[in-house]
């Protein structure tokens, strides 16, 4: 029986782990009880000459002494209160004989690495295992010696009789004490938290904690939140919550299960010691080196542990880790994986999959089901990969995305891990931006500010409206907003200037541009469904190599079919057929569908048999929102002594009409050495322009620039591109947002696969994080996943 984490657990003296001998809880206990038994035996001896121990099974019959179990009686006593005294100062759990033992004086087991033994050996007890020895040991050898092994075959000889119980599903249950990892490769994640309510030893100087930090109950009552950087690491890694954190996305608590780790492993729900250790190994090892494949093999060696218990770790930490890589925990990314080094076992491998669309969401789950061993086919309309990435490199110097190219927090993002397996960066956006009015004034910060605070106190109070408010009850934001600040003028009085309601209207057509529609077909009750969850933090960066670059180290090696258009899906059969425009015809297990949401309402696809009338309403309450792009590139940086430095500036627009044309632009070249800019056109805007020629999008681009730099001359650019998103056959549309009455359940309920069959991903499928190129890539992994357990 495990002892749960932070609690003592009051049990006899006698500590019988399955590889050691019963153990006396005192020396001096030790030395009454030898004397006694001394007396017994002089006497002609007892029926019952020691008390039984405690362990189920057990048949050891003397009680050894702790102390004396591997040194003489006093230098083992004195060595129990040294090591008593590291852990009291380091750890949580009761600093017993038993874990004294556990942690100090059971014996080491390893595992030859011959390919024809991997028989389990006991290491002799002043030899300390390391991930060095545990990678090369082979039968007879004796580590830390100069001593070669004597030439007769030590494989030969039979495994302890031990090694063979440790299989068995009972010999977990009868732990006395769950194992903790010695100098585990989590410990400097981990460094805040009491290594023993993680999975490791705090006798080991990798747990050690400053004098200073040592005060019982420090971590449950820290107020400050310090982000561990661990040296090599990349900045954006940070897979584990420090004590007291929260809301911070793709972050698991390391002394916790998640719902879906119970619900896998329920064995460990009684004490999931062990389940932690392994867990928090796994990753501390994956984000250590995302750019080769984690296997059970390169975990195996750092698994420090001793007694039996180690070779149940090893063993565990194989369906432990196979777990992980199905969820997308680890193993992800653009990692590509050779044929015959599938990251799931041949259980997995026979199924077959058709996945319509090859945009982040379709590439995120074929290279997931590629690399499990699964057989993939992606069928792509569009003559290019990508989807609603599309990146431009016309431009003299730079990238320009004419879809997708920011990331918005970078913490944990997995696009930040795709950089990094890549060996590329982002660009850090500043936090400068300063608003131009026209007529080229730059307007003063404190006004800014202060309309910032007025509008983020006026969608504070639609917060606060819709508390008690039913799907029903909802009215488009846009109207909602108007309504409180027409009361909020009347009740206080306040009249903004002229300037003060242009700069109000730059932070409503920012929020367009966010929710990628006119605020009043916007949902004031559902708007921000997704900040109820967890979000990326962190750095707002821009991608600047362009997200093709990772789009298509996705693809390689895929076998995907462009210009293939899909017509129809009948999933009436023991196959799903799916057959595209031309009337080609392919078959397979499971169908994936990542077309966007537009597509779908339009019947794009047709459903044999058809979709349910809830998922239609699903799909029918979400809208599916435009925004459009325009980028120029000039002769010089005319903006430079303007802007000086900054990553992007404002247009303040000269009235409610003219917002969200031209609000933001943006540098595209961080280094500042060439000349181009990017514009966003956003809400009512996006109609505006809808039945203008390029060239009239142009020229109202370049007649806001002179407006804003009217002290000098704008020169004309000499290359430029404006997006039409709406009117792409195969696109028509921008990202999602929640229309008036409906709700970000509408995301889960789309997501929703149909007799465990057909499957659906992209970001309007993510309800956690809608919009983005990062909610498309992990909702793709999400059914990866799905498919791989059905």
């Amino acid at each position: 029986m495990a002892t749960p984490r932070g609690r003592t657990k009051k049990k006899a003296s006698f500590d019988h782990s399955p590889d050691s001998l019963p153990l006396r809880s005192s020396g001096r206990q030790a030395k009454k009880k030898a004397t006694e038994t001394t007396d017994e035996d002089e006497d002609g001896g007892s029926e019952k000459k020691y008390r039984k121990c405690e362990k189920a099974g057990c048949t050891a019959a003397c009680p050894v002494c702790f102390a004396s179990a591997s040194e003489s009686h006093k230098d083992g006593y004195d060595k129990y209160t040294t090591w008593k005294k590291i852990w009291t100062s380091n750890g949580k759990t009761e600093p017993s004989p038993k874990a004294f033992m556990a942690d100090q004086q059971l014996p080491y087991w390893v595992q030859c690495t011959k390919p024809e033994c991997r028989k389990w050996r006991q290491l002799t007890k002043e030899i300390q295992l390391t991930p060095q020895i545990a990678k090369t040991y082979r039968c007879g050898m004796k580590p830390n010696t100069a001593v070669k092994p004597e030439t007769s075959d030590h494989c030969s000889l039979p495994e302890d009789l031990r090694v063979s119980e440790v299989s068995n599903h009972w010999w977990y249950s009868m732990l006395i004490l769950p194992p903790l990892l010695k100098d585990s490769v989590a410990a400097p994640l981990l460094s805040a938290y009491y290594p023993d309510c993680v999975g490791m030893s705090p006798s080991c100087t990798s747990t050690h904690r400053a004098a200073s930090d040592t005060s019982p109950g420090k971590l449950e009552h820290s107020k400050a939140v310090p982000s561990v950087l661990v040296p090599g690491m990349n900045r954006y890694f940070q897979p584990f919550y420090q004590p007291n954190e929260c809301g911070k996305a793709l972050c698991v608590r390391p002394d916790v299960m998640e719902l879906d780790e119970l619900y896998e492993f329920p064995e460990y729900s009684r004490d999931p010691t062990m389940y932690l250790a392994l867990r928090n190994l796994i990753l501390a090892l994956w984000y250590t080196n995302c750019k080769e494949a984690l296997t059970p093999q390169k975990c195996i060696p750092h698994i420090i542990v001793r007694g039996l218990v180690r070779i149940r770790c090893v063993q565990e930490v194989e369906r432990i880790l196979y777990f992980m890589t199905r969820k997308g925990l680890i193993n992800t990314g653009v990692l590509t994986v050779g044929t015959d080094q599938h990251l799931l076992p041949k259980d997995y491998h026979n199924k077959s999959v058709i996945i319509i669309g090859a945009g982040p969401a379709g590439l995120a789950a074929a290279r997931q089901l590629h690399n499990f061993g699964i057989k993939v086919t992606v069928l792509e309309a569009k003559d290019r990969i990508g989807g609603r990435v599309w990146d431009d490199k016309s431009f003299t110097g730079v990238t320009v995305g004419r879809g997708a190219q920011i990331v918005n927090g970078c913490i944990n993002n997995p696009v930040a891990l795709m950089c990094e397996q890549l060996g590329i960066s982002m660009h850090k956006f500043g936090e400068r931006c300063d608003l131009i009015q026209e007529g080229g004034r730059i307007t003063d910060p404190t006004i800014d500010k202060r309309m910032d605070f007025h509008f983020n106190a006026l969608l504070d109070v639609v917060s606060e409206w819709r508390k008690d408010k039913t799907q029903l009850q909802d009215v488009p934001l846009g109207e909602k907003i108007e309504e409180i600040y027409k009361a909020f003028i009347k009740e206080s009085g306040i009249q903004f200037s002229e300037l003060e309601e242009q700069v109000l209207q730059f932070h409503l057509s920012n929020l367009e541009y966010a929710c990628g529609n006119n605020l009043h077909q916007v949902s004031a009750r559902s708007w921000d469904h997704n900040e109820f969850f967890a979000q990326f933090a962190g750095d707002h960066t821009l991608l600047t190599p362009g997200y093709s670059v990772i789009l298509e180290k996705l693809a390689e090696g895929l076998d995907i079919r462009l210009r293939s258009p899909v017509q129809s899906i009948d999933y009436s059969g023991d196959e799903v057929q799916v057959t595209t425009t031309d009337g080609t015809e392919c078959t397979a297990q499971k169908v994936l569908v990542t077309v966007p949401l537009a597509l779908l309402q339009k019947g794009s696809l047709q459903f044999n048999p058809p979709l349910s009338d809830k998922k239609m309403k699903a799909i029918n309450s979400l809208g599916a929102g435009i925004i459009e792009k325009i980028a120029l590139q000039f002769p010089y940086r005319f903006w430079d002594s303007k802007v000086q430095g900054a990553d992007f500036f404002g247009h303040v627009p000269p009235s409610a009409s003219k917002r969200g044309l031209f609000a933001v632009f943006y540098d595209m070249d961080p280094q500042k050495q060439h000349s181009v800019l990017m514009s966003v056109i956003a809400g009512e805007a996006v109609a505006a322009v809808r039945s203008l020629e390029d060239k009239q999008v142009l020229q109202q681009c370049m007649a806001t620039l002179r407006e804003l730099f009217k002290e000098q001359e704008v020169p004309d650019p000499t290359k430029y591109f404006v997006t039409r998103w709406s009117t792409d056959p195969w696109i028509q549309m921008a990202y999602s947002f929640v229309k008036t009455g409906g709700s970000g359940e509408a995301y889960d309920i789309l997501a929703e696969e149909i007799q465990g069959t057909i499957f659906f991903a992209g970001e309007a499928t993510n309800r956690h994080f809608p919009q983005t190129v990062t909610g498309a890539y992990l909702s793709g992994v999400r059914e990866a996943s799905k498919i791989a357990a059905f």
